[in-house]
């Protein structure tokens, strides 16, 4: 993708998904911030490697290594016992999101992607660097383990 305007409005267009993806990962304002500005900037550096039509994917795919570099960074930095800054929420969303946040980001993502930012299952495979039938497989199990845990969740209200 060599054009600039090109690369500008899908980077403008792509913006607010970019930016809920990486809150779902990182949970926090300020990191997910950076690793939006990280991954947009990286993409402009190489937006030649983007084929056509592929940039979209092809900035999830760095935002999302963008984020788990931020979370290596957080481990060598942060004590365990110390979480980082919690999203803000609506009050009547609070059990989805703690049982989709309790989910190993394996699972988590694909929900993410899918949901959340509403990708093909095509392009959130691309974006997640995993074939489309493993992608389904863990929507799926995204899927179930969730329904598991709100179903327990209202068993106990």
């Amino acid at each position: 993708m060599a054009d600039r305007c090109e690369y500008e409005r899908v980077a403008q267009e792509a913006l607010p998904m970019l930016y809920k993806i990486a809150m779902g990962i990182l949970r926090c304002d300020a990191d997910a911030r950076d690793a939006v500005q990280q991954a947009l900037l990286k993409a402009w550096e190489k937006k030649e490697s983007a084929g056509p039509g592929k940039l979209r994917g092809y900035l999830t795919r760095i935002l999302i290594n963008e984020c788990r570099n931020i979370q290596r960074f957080r481990m060598r930095t942060f004590p365990v016992d110390t979480p980082p800054a919690a999203v803000r929420m609506p009050p009547d969303y609070r059990e989805l999101y703690d049982a989709l946040f309790a989910l190993p980001e394996n699972l988590r993502l694909p929900l993410l992607l899918k949901y959340a930012q509403d990708l093909s299952e095509k392009e959130a495979a691309q974006a997640l660097g995993i074939p489309v039938t493993t992608f389904k497989n863990r929507l799926h199990r995204a899927r179930k383990a969730l329904r598991e845990t709100l179903d327990r969740e209202v068993m106990f209200e």
